[in-house]
């Protein structure tokens, strides 16, 4: 195994100052490389806003879903999206969508037409259409494969066998319910409610085990970093704040941003946070120090954002539309930050 420099002189007395520094190296580190990429483009993807954007666990597609009620699906091509499939079929609006954690061919939507549909884009098919009893407004995979959880807008929760495509338990809450995932062990599930609360409960019993008061107003957003040692949240009171996933206890909040908190995403190594809202402009912190490495301009609100998960690739979605004034149509468009300036 090759042995860094640091770990070849073992922190010697020489070394001692630098091991101390290297926290502001790292960002100092993020931050010159962005000088250097950031650039963004946008990549036509549908006739209607964008609501949810993802990337397959492998990171070589980007899906997104609609208020056209379809889903599209891009090929990352070095420092390009290519459009491979529309997906068609929902009656309704595609609200979120997300892909299996491991298999990198299959992904989910919801949407408001009461249905959840299973999509393999080898055969560019729907595998499956689960009827649920209400519009579905938010989405998430089990960590292990096994599950789909489905969130309605009557704050029913339900879990769906994703081989059998049957229902396995449903819960009725009676706070409004936000969004929804699971922890990285897949022993706990998490949800985000209107009381400004992060509910847990045990997984797969379904029973209370913590409610934690977490916000001041509605809690909108929960992430979990990759590396599972944090969690964020964002909420109506224009904050992100970052939680110990193994204490339950806040650690930072980020609070640059001025409108309230619509969407999270941890880079792939853990250390970099996005955060949006209707700000025009997209956070990027530092996780440990809660340090800003970089805006991402922005000409309109941002309804989702998803960083690649082997790259600092910042995928993105905003309110735009097709003419610069005065003109109501919808762009539908996909972003991508972190581009070579050059490129």
């Amino acid at each position: 195994m090759v042995r860094t420099a640091l770990e070849e002189c073992g922190a010697c007395v020489f070394c001692l100052p630098l091991h101390r520094h290297l926290p502001l190296m790292s960002s100092w580190y993020m931050q010159e490389s962005f000088k250097n990429n950031s650039k963004s483009r946008e990549f036509p993807a549908h006739t209607a806003k964008v609501h949810s954007v993802a990337w397959s666990c492998d990171g070589r597609r980007l899906a997104s879903g609609s208020f056209d009620k379809t889903a599209s699906v891009f090929i990352l091509e070095k420092d390009r999206l290519v459009k491979e499939n529309n997906y068609r079929g929902h009656g309704d609006s595609v609200d979120q969508l997300c892909w299996h954690p491991t298999n990198p061919d299959l992904f989910v939507t919801a949407s408001g037409d009461k249905t959840i549909r299973i999509w393999d884009v080898r055969t560019t098919k729907c595998i499956a259409t689960v009827n649920t009893k209400g519009e579905n407004i938010n989405i998430c995979w089990s960590p292990d494969g096994q599950t789909i959880a489905v969130g309605n807008k009557d704050d029913v929760v339900t879990f769906i066998d994703a081989k059998t495509h049957r229902s396995k338990a449903e819960e009725q809450f009676k706070f409004e319910v936000n969004e929804i995932s699971w922890n990285n062990d897949n022993d706990m599930f998490f949800l985000t409610n209107g009381n400004g609360c992060i509910n847990i409960l045990s997984y797969p019993e379904l029973k209370p085990i913590q409610s934690i008061n977490a916000h001041p107003s509605n809690c909108i957003c929960i992430k979990f970093d990759p590396t599972g040692k944090y969690f964020a949240t964002g909420s109506a009171d224009a904050l992100v704040s970052l939680w110990d996933v193994e204490e339950l206890v806040c650690v930072r909040c980020f609070s640059r941003l001025d409108w309230p908190v619509r969407t999270l995403s941890f880079s792939h190594d853990g250390k970099m946070l996005a955060s949006a809202s209707e700000d025009h402009f997209i956070d990027i912190a530092e996780v440990e120090t809660g340090e800003k490495l970089w805006e991402v301009q922005c000409d309109s609100p941002t309804f989702t954002v998803a960083w690649h998960p082997k790259r600092p690739l910042l995928a993105f979605a905003c309110d735009d539309k097709e003419g610069k004034y005065d003109n109501n149509r919808e762009a539908g468009t996909v972003k991508l930050f972190g581009l070579p300036n050059d490129s």
